[in-house]
């Protein structure tokens, strides 16, 4: 059956209140043939997003309303390795839903890009073999600071390592190593390697037609647009920092695929 993610509108209402709702839809489930995996739950946000195994959208929803009439905003169908790759889940956790700190997880998530800075010209230069050297070597330094803070690698762009984070301020630690790591590799490296790194927060189903479409969208623009050896991030991502003193405002950008200008900063690293 088809795997859908849903999103709800529930501001208000406590972590104690949404893991009654999942118990009750548990109880209804099966007589429609339904199974609800897990949920998320941002208290911040009041917003609140089930994993659901279902035939189709309205059987999915009439448990929800039979349950306890809190039917979802926002209904878009997933793939479970990719729900397992940008969550870290598909299942409830022990105890149910929450996380070491007793809070619910709220599926905030920050997505990382890094770029090899002309990949194509360092090809034509070195040749197939010698490049593809320097590609593994980025990615062992990129999997090397993920492993570190704490991030996912979500696939390989070819030229880049696309990885997600749990924690926003974990994923600008991250890509700080990230920038340092390179720094010492020139530094004793004949064969210089420069990486530009792009960032952006946001929840797993923000529009109507993939899970994190616009956070992934927004990182991936916001790294094709960074300078050599930089970090550029989101207004979004920002404003989850606790050091906020490391961020110049770099103003608006024209970013492609974005009907209106965005606000970027730039972490320093050094």
């Amino acid at each position: 059956m088809p795997i859908y993610l849903d999103r709800h509108d529930l501001k208000g209402l406590t972590a104690t209140d949404i893991a009654e709702a999942h118990r009750k839809d548990l109880e209804v489930q099966g007589r429609y043939g339904v199974r609800f995996l897990t949920y998320w739950f941002d208290d911040t946000r009041g917003t609140a997003f089930c994993l659901i195994d279902a035939p189709d959208i309205g059987t999915a929803m009439r448990v929800h309303d039979e349950a306890h009439g809190e039917i979802a905003r926002d209904v878009i169908e997933v793939d479970l390795s990719a729900v397992e790759a940008f969550l870290g889940r598909i299942s409830d956790p022990e105890p149910a839903a929450h996380c070491c700190d007793g809070r619910v997880d709220p599926a905030m998530r920050t997505i990382m890009f890094t770029d090899i800075v002309d990949s194509t010209a360092m090809t034509a230069r070195l040749g197939d073999v010698r490049a593809v050297e320097m590609v593994r070597a980025h990615d062992a330094m990129v999997r090397r600071a993920l492993h570190n803070k704490g991030g996912r690698e979500v696939k390989h762009t070819g030229d880049g390592i696309m990885a997600v984070f749990d924690d926003a301020a974990a994923a600008v630690d991250s890509a700080r190593a990230i920038q340092q790591a390179f720094e010492a590799f020139n530094l004793a490296s004949r064969e210089k390697l420069q990486v530009r790194i792009g960032l952006d927060a946001g929840e797993p189903v923000a529009d109507h037609n993939d899970l994190f479409g616009a956070t992934v969208q927004m990182a991936a623009r916001l790294c094709q647009s960074a300078e050599p050896d930089t970090i550029v991030v989101s207004e979004a991502l920002s404003s989850l920092v606790p050091d906020r003193s490391r961020l110049v405002d770099l103003g608006l950008r024209t970013l492609k695929g974005f009907a209106r200008p965005v606000e970027a900063y730039e972490v320093a690293w050094r």
